[in-house]
Order: structure tokens, then C-alpha cells, then sequence
């Protein structure tokens, strides 16, 4: 594998620093998001219980003692329970204005790298053709195969080496973009149940 990277030429450093990078947000963001997700409706549902006892600070409470954006974003709207309902609920957006940018941080970089290695693939390609021209040149237009090979060779190897870490980092992005969207339907439709069970016509709280 050494022998094969070193035949790629100097184009396989950038693919190789492309692949650690991705490998490392790749992890990053799964454990991210793995502390993110919750179970929203069993959430939701002891939200609901513990307004119903008109108990505000322990709903409260149980937001800040549970990991991730949907109860962030819920807490936010529970601290402005006494305020109009236009009031929670940009109190509630603004939060979800902090905790989107956190669900997608990194995301761009991984976008980045798919489109980038490849590109990188191809100039590494356009490297060894031109050296294999320049080898032909050489040779005054008389061909010989085994000085050609380590051209020849250096454009294909970059080539699938772009391509491998492109395709993979394509998968973990679309994958994570899907996770987010989920995690950003779950805070959307959890806020709007609570703010609806906050804003109820005659409903008083325990603070």
C-alpha cells in the first residue's frame, strides 16, 4: 500500500489528508448526534403530564437535565410561559436559531471534500499524462511501455484514490444531512405542541 500511495505522486498527500479529515468529523458528528437524539414523543409526553399538573419549573427541570436540541428549544419556550403566544414562540425560534448551526457544523467541510477529491483525482491524472508526454517527447515519439508505465500508473492511481474517498464521503454527508432534518422536524413539531399547551385559554403554572 505504501509502494502503491508513493506511485500516485505528490496529488496523494491531499487525498490522504482529505480521507483523516473526513474520518475524524465523520465521528465527531456521529457522536454528536447520537447525544442529540432522544425519544421526542416519550419526551413530549412528559412535558405534557407535568403541564398539565401546572408545574412549571419542573418541566423546566427535566429540560435541562435531558441532552440535545429539542429539549433546549423547548426549554427556552417554557421560560417565557407567562408572555403571549407570539412571545414563546420566537423566544422558541431564536433558540432553534442557536441549535441548527450546531446539528450542521462540519457538514460544509464534508460537502467540500466530496467534491474536492475527485478534483484532485483528476489533476493527479492530468499529472501523469503530462508525464508520460513529456517521456515521449523524450523519446523522440518512439514509445517504450515500461517508461511510459510510471505515468501512466500515477494518473490512475489518483484517479481511484479521488474517487474512493469522494464516493464514501458522499454517503456520510447525505446521511447526516438526513439525520438533521429529522432531529429539525422533531424540534419543530415538539415546540408547537408545548406552545400550544402553554398558550391553552385559562391554564395557570407553578412556578
Amino acid at each position: 500500500m505504501i509502494e502503491l500511495f508513493r506511485s500516485g505522486g505528490p496529488v496523494m498527500y491531499p487525498i490522504l489528508l482529505c480521507s483523516i479529515l473526513f474520518v475524524a468529523i465523520l465521528i465527531e458528528r456521529l457522536f454528536h448526534l447520537h447525544r442529540a437524539q432522544i425519544n421526542t414523543g416519550e419526551f413530549v409526553a412528559g412535558i405534557r403530564n407535568i403541564l398539565k399538573k401546572r408545574n412549571i419549573a419542573e418541566a423546566v427541570s427535566i429540560c435541562e437535565e435531558t441532552p440535545g436540541p429539542v429539549a433546549h428549544v423547548i426549554k427556552a419556550g417554557l421560560v417565557k410561559h407567562d408572555r403571549a403566544k407570539n412571545e414563546i414562540r420566537e423566544a422558541i425560534d431564536d433558540a432553534a436559531l442557536h441549535e441548527v448551526p450546531r446539528l450542521e457544523k462540519n457538514l460544509v467541510v464534508l460537502a467540500t471534500i466530496a467534491h474536492v477529491s475527485p478534483l484532485l483525482g483528476l489533476f493527479g491524472t492530468v499529472l501523469g499524462m503530462i508525464t508520460v508526454f513529456d517521456k515521449i517527447r523524450a523519446l523522440g515519439g518512439r514509445t517504450d511501455a515500461a517508461q511510459l508505465a510510471g505515468g501512466i500508473g500515477q494518473a490512475l492511481i489518483t484517479t481511484a484514490a479521488g474517487l474512493a474517498v469522494a464516493i464514501p464521503v458522499f454517503i456520510a454527508y447525505n446521511y447526516l444531512v438526513s439525520r438533521v432534518g429529522t432531529l429539525v422536524w422533531d424540534m419543530e413539531r415538539s415546540a408547537s405542541e408545548v406552545v400550544d399547551l402553554l398558550t391553552e385559554p385559562e391554564r395557570g403554572y407553578e412556578v
